[in-house]
């Protein structure tokens, strides 16, 4: 059994910054894929960061420069570093692993951002 879980989300202004953490833990022989997506009220989800097990990355148009997404192998933990927050970028963000084909979710974290 594997558990994904985030944490790190809260209140936050324009400008701002947080960091949210992807802990995985439980049966899992290997980490493919991580990524973190977000879905904001009313609107479907969509992939906002991804890397792949050598490293590589993608981000959506509208978080690059401003997000960072990284791992700390040792402590299987993947981070999303938000900068330069914007109020579009509230959302419940989520994390997601792949491991031998399959995805596994954690359950979501809350980002608001807001004067």
């Amino acid at each position: 059994q594997v558990q994904v879980v985030e944490s790190g989300g809260g209140l936050v202004q324009p400008g701002g910054s947080l960091r949210l953490s992807c802990s995985v833990s439980g049966s899992i022989f290997r980490l493919d894929a991580m990524a973190w997506h977000r879905q904001a009220p009313g609107k479907q989800r969509e992939l906002v960061a991804y890397m792949t097990s050598i490293g590589n990355t993608n981000y959506a148009d509208s978080v690059k420069g401003r997000f960072t997404i990284s791992r700390d192998y040792a402590r299987n933990t993947v981070y999303l570093q938000m900068n330069s927050l914007k109020p579009e970028d509230t959302a419940v963000y989520y994390c997601k692993v792949v491991s031998a084909g399959r995805d596994y979710w954690g359950l979501g974290t809350q980002v608001t951002v807001s004067s």
